[in-house]
């Protein structure tokens, strides 16, 4: 295993396997537009992540990263895409889908529980033990230590193997179309986001 790390975009000639690609990013914040967008991590499911990390002053080129992203035949593989796609669009401007995102797709199958965060789904369905203690570190600082590096990498390194488990469950329970068209809706309730309805609920009554 190896985590690869990249200033500003993924190198020429860098590949991936064919299949979906998991996808996280790390930024300065929650709320895009504010908190800049400064790191963006890759895996094909195999045993390397890539780490491509943006500067305080970057313009976002990254041709080769958007091009990956941006590919309509390849699916994103997201634990909680909305705000992933939502600060990828804000800084990048690409929309990272089609995609599946294993926290909403916990939501609809783990209904026992309210805990659907990447570490306790971790833990039940494939048990390991990944550690949060660099959540909320400084992304934005100049270098980016080890241990960011690790928990960065690891935020993508379990996502197919979710994927797998948690479609068996939507199968199961015959909920595969139901998670099926809220995947499809995200990409526009991150568009909502960005517009400025972020905290409402434009589907609601009141």
């Amino acid at each position: 295993m190896a985590i690869h790390f990249h200033e500003e975009d993924l190198p020429d000639g860098v590949t991936f396997a064919d299949g979906p690609i998991a996808v996280d990013t790390e930024a300065m914040g929650l709320m895009p537009g504010r908190d800049r967008l400064c790191l963006v991590q890759l895996s094909d499911g195999g045993p390397d992540e890539h780490l491509v990390r943006f500067g305080p002053q970057s313009d976002y080129a990254a041709p080769n990263l958007k091009a990956l992203l941006g590919d309509p035949n390849r699916l994103k593989l997201y634990h909680f895409g909305r705000f992933d796609v939502a600060i990828m669009r804000a800084y990048l401007g690409i929309m990272a889908a089609p995609l599946y995102c294993t926290r909403t797709a916990s939501r609809l199958v783990r209904t026992y529980t309210d805990r659907h965060g990447l570490k306790e789904l971790v833990k039940e369905m494939l048990g390991h033990d990944i550690s949060k203690q660099q959540q909320t570190s400084d992304w934005g600082a100049p270098e980016i230590n080890d241990a960011q590096r690790d928990y960065a990498a690891s935020d993508v390194r379990f996502l197919h193997r979710l994927k797998a488990k948690l479609d068996e469950r939507l199968e199961r329970e015959q909920r595969v179309d139901l998670a099926k068209a809220c995947f499809d809706f995200l990409p526009h309730r991150a568009l909502l986001d960005l517009a400025g309805w972020a905290e409402q609920d434009i589907f609601a009554h009141a």
